[in-house]
């Protein structure tokens, strides 16, 4: 029985991971659509190269970083070495308490590594440079992402303290949101969005595109909170998934209503976003809260959404696809909630949730700061004014994502 158990575990880790894995060409459609198509090969290229980064980093510093063992329980930071080797117990099912073996771990954190790097690839598009981006995600992925995780995934002192984040509103969406608040102040807006404080709109070459990587995005969020289980047990993997879904729908609808209260519009890219803030906002605390509760995390998300957007737009903080208001604003919401409902409510918890928030925002904005200053000193960081304008494709990669076909008459 537990050899079946173990191997039903396994199986079902795997899977999430294939899922967590698809996020990754949601997050691609879902950028290209909402830019510019004249920069569609470059956003797809970065897409590519954080999950080629973040694998080979996880695996010869990030995995050992982020669990460095029970010598370092209850500190700032430890490391078990480089490189990614078996355990004695190797692959039998005394890893992990029994529920899936030491591969499979590493790899479904892995996708959860690069998770990071992506969120910022969206929100810096269309004038960051490709060498500055890729320096960036090798540092931010490599270094960065897992000191916050072991803090409270690798038994750190956010887990000492008592900090709760199920699968990462904080440790991954706002670990990713800001450093793409940092990077967008650093960059600037792209040319002719702001002009005499008045802000202009830059409409996206592909609303179909975008629409199909939000469906792509909820869908692999089933492996990435289903899969946080770390095992297969069915009380618990379907709660989540149930508590996910509907805080993703009321994002949605209360996103909807409220753009159309406040704009007199009906915004399918604000929808969009509503329904990523409602899943960005339900991580924290998936495993822990009832069906209203959810309800009312993804209602406050969706509206927060919509907030936030209008915010950076009066602070002329350029986000084409709405990478900040999604992951940081909705990943803090999520994180607060913790202490507002569910099992685990009440002022002390609250207090405790602020304590992580606030120690995981410094060290993510003094970090991503440091490096991407680094990388403005060294010009790496912008694209010149003719290559912005002309595109990126065509300068950074000498080639175009579309073929336009001209017929003549014969």
């Amino acid at each position: 029985m537990e050899e079946i158990t173990f191997t039903i575990n396994n199986v079902w880790m795997m899977l999430c991971i294939a899922l967590v894995f698809i996020m990754h060409l949601g997050f691609s459609l879902l950028e290209i659509g909402l830019t510019r198509s004249k920069n569609t090969v470059n956003i797809l290229f970065k897409n590519v190269m954080v999950i080629i980064i973040g694998l080979l980093t996880y695996t010869l510093i990030g995995f050992n970083l982020m669990y460095p063992g029970a010598a370092f329980a209850g500190s700032f930071f430890g490391f078990s070495g480089f490189g990614l080797l078996l355990p004695d117990n190797g692959l039998t099912a005394a890893y992990a308490d029994g529920n899936y073996t030491f591969y499979t771990d590493f790899l479904f954190q892995a996708m959860f590594a690069a998770t990071a790097a992506t969120i910022v690839s969206g929100a810096v598009a269309e004038r960051i440079k490709l060498t500055g981006f890729v320096t960036f995600a090798i540092l931010y992925v490599g270094l960065v992402y897992p000191i916050t995780g072991m803090w409270k995934w690798g038994g750190g002192f956010l887990d000492v303290i008592g900090f709760y984040d199920f699968a990462g509103s904080t440790l991954v969406h706002s670990v990713g949101g800001w450093a793409a608040l940092v990077g967008i102040y650093l960059l600037g807006p792209r040319i002719g969005k702001f002009s005499d404080k008045v802000s202009h709109v830059i409409p996206g070459h592909s609303i179909p595109l975008s629409t199909v990587g939000a469906f792509l995005l909820w869908f692999g969020w089933f492996g990435f909170n289903g899969g946080s289980v770390l095992s297969a047990d069915p009380g618990k993997t379907s709660l989540v998934l149930v508590t996910t879904c509907i805080s993703a729908a009321a994002g949605g609808l209360s996103a909807f209503i409220f753009t159309r209260l406040k704009y007199k519009a009906n915004d399918l890219s604000m929808v969009l976003n509503g329904i990523l803030g409602g899943l960005v906002g339900i991580t924290a605390a998936a495993d822990i809260m009832g069906i209203w509760d959810a309800f009312l995390i993804g209602s406050v998300s969706g509206i927060l959404i919509v907030l936030s957007v209008a915010l950076l737009e009066k602070w002329q903080l350029d986000d084409p696809v709405g990478a900040v208001s999604v992951h940081l604003t909705c990943g803090i919401w999520g994180t607060l909630a913790v202490g507002l409902f569910g099992s685990m409510a009440g002022w002390a918890q609250l207090g405790v949730q602020l304590t992580g928030i606030t120690a995981v925002g410094l060290f993510s904005v003094l970090t991503s700061y440091g490096i991407f200053h680094v990388i403005k000193q060294a010009g790496e960081l912008r694209v010149s004014e003719q290559v912005e304008k002309e595109g990126l494709d065509a300068h950074e990669h000498g080639s175009s994502a579309y073929t336009h076909i001209t017929y003549s008459e014969s």
